[in-house]
């Protein structure tokens, strides 16, 4: 994977910031976007380098066009030809039930975990497809169980928005094979990260972890694995697919 270029969306923290390192680990030079927690894209980077790999931050916030131009731009001049793109960037709010959410809450999910994610698929497409002078590639999504579940009760505004990320994947997915570019998506389901905390409630996946089967929790590394896998040429025979990390929930 020497020489590889990643961009990882929305990587201070989580899934995202164990993605980059994994992907840094693994050879690739990563770029680590963020939209507002710089000291946490900081710490990240600073792991990276101090383990010996490449790196740069790009702040952006996905769901605004403009800065997704810029992002990438910005990528294209600081590291070079796109390899890989693993969509992640996503928000949650607390949970509530349909009758308190208001339309401002539901365009505020839709647009950061929908439109962020279509349009950085986009500008990914423009660098990676060979019918635009590309060399091919792969794009990762960071999907959810939450598309299948639902999540009643809770969020099925952020149920709703990874079904779309799901729906995204699959067209794509068919749309670009021909062009050099795979894309597939990974579905996490309770995994120990700070978005629970968006939701109001840290300490969620504790709560619910006996009625997985395999009895706890995933760690972020493990979707990591999982997303690396997809995004290497492992999977070079995979495309329009998805893997479940829901401890068999």
């Amino acid at each position: 994977m020497t020489n590889r270029i990643a961009l990882i969306t929305g990587a201070s923290r989580g899934i995202g910031a164990a993605t980059a390192r994994l992907f840094a680990a693994r050879g690739y030079a990563v770029c680590i976007n963020y939209r507002s927690r710089r000291e946490a894209a900081e710490a990240v980077q600073a792991d990276i380098e101090a383990a010996g790999g490449r790196c740069v931050l790009i702040q952006a916030d996905v769901s605004v066009e403009a800065e997704v131009i810029r992002l990438f731009q910005q990528l294209d001049e600081q590291l070079g030809a796109l390899d890989c793109l693993v969509n992640n960037a996503g928000i949650l709010h607390p949970q509530s039930k349909l009758l308190a959410m208001t339309a401002e809450r539901i365009n505020e999910v839709l647009s950061a975990n929908v439109t962020g994610s279509f349009l950085c698929a986009r500008e990914a497409v423009k660098r990676m497809s060979t019918s635009e002078g590309g060399r091919g590639g792969s794009i990762v999504n960071v999907s959810s169980m939450a598309a299948i579940k639902g999540s009643p009760n809770e969020y099925i505004d952020y149920a709703a928005s990874k079904g779309a990320v799901d729906s995204m994947t699959r067209g794509l997915a068919l749309e670009v094979a021909a062009e050099g570019i795979r894309v597939n998506a990974v579905r996490p389901g309770l995994i120990y990260t700070d978005i629970h905390a968006d939701g109001g409630e840290p300490g969620r996946v504790d709560r619910l972890k006996d009625k997985i089967p395999l009895q706890r929790g995933g760690q972020p590394e493990e979707v990591a694995e999982a997303i690396w896998w997809l995004a290497s040429d492992r999977s070079a025979f995979v495309t329009g697919s998805f893997i479940d990390l829901s401890g068999g929930l």
